[in-house]
């Protein structure tokens, strides 16, 4: 029996669960440190995150939009086991590699010779083209596209409806406004918003 743990009671976590249903998995419970939460899309909350080691034989996910809870959680979780879930109305082209505990929601297209890191969030809707490279605890929000050949650095945060065109470079920890279109290489840390992307902050 597949059983899977997912950390964080909320929307995302909400999604989660669907694509762990649809995927196979027949136990779920959800893990989260607000007490006050009970259950989460039907599924009981039966701990918070101090009772990762009570489900050692289960396999884990982390449900969390926050960055940095994100990674911290996921290298908690490296000697466990760490699902990486897939919708299957994803589609996903030849020679892609995902890294452990990355989720691709419905509808997101990875094309071929592309490279996800670990605890990825590849958001409804959205794409990413051909061979690119995104680094680890990258979100692609909904509905937003990465054109072919894109290197984003890790923990950077593609906002919803962004556009990034081809052969552009982006740093890590930055964050690209909802319905950015970056043009330009992205080489400084910040927030970067409008059409096309400049940085505010």
């Amino acid at each position: 029996m597949k059983k899977l743990v997912i950390i964080g009671a909320s929307g995302h976590g909400k999604v989660i669960a669907d694509i762990a249903l649809k995927t196979g998995y027949e136990e779920i419970v959800f893990l989260d440190d607000d007490d006050s939460v009970k259950t989460c899309a039907g599924f009981p909350v039966v701990g918070n995150s101090e009772m990762i080691s009570e489900y050692n034989d289960w396999d884990f996910v982390v449900a969390i939009g926050n960055v940095q809870i994100r990674e911290r959680l996921t290298d908690e979780l490296a000697n466990y086991s760490l699902a990486t879930l897939i919708h299957p109305d994803a589609v996903i082209g030849r020679e892609v590699e995902i890294g452990r505990g990355t989720v691709i929601m419905a509808g997101a297209v990875i094309n071929s010779y592309t490279k996800i890191g670990r605890g990825c969030i590849i958001n409804t809707c959205s794409s990413v083209d051909h061979d690119c490279n995104i680094g680890d605890f990258v979100h692609v929000a909904v509905g937003s596209h990465i054109c072919g050949t894109v290197n984003v650095g890790t923990s950077t945060w593609i906002g919803a409806g962004s556009t990034v065109s081809n052969n552009i470079d982006i740093c890590g920890n930055c964050k690209i406004g909802v319905g950015a279109v970056v043009i330009k290489n992205i080489e400084e840390v910040g927030t970067y918003i409008g059409v096309p992307a400049k940085k505010i902050r």
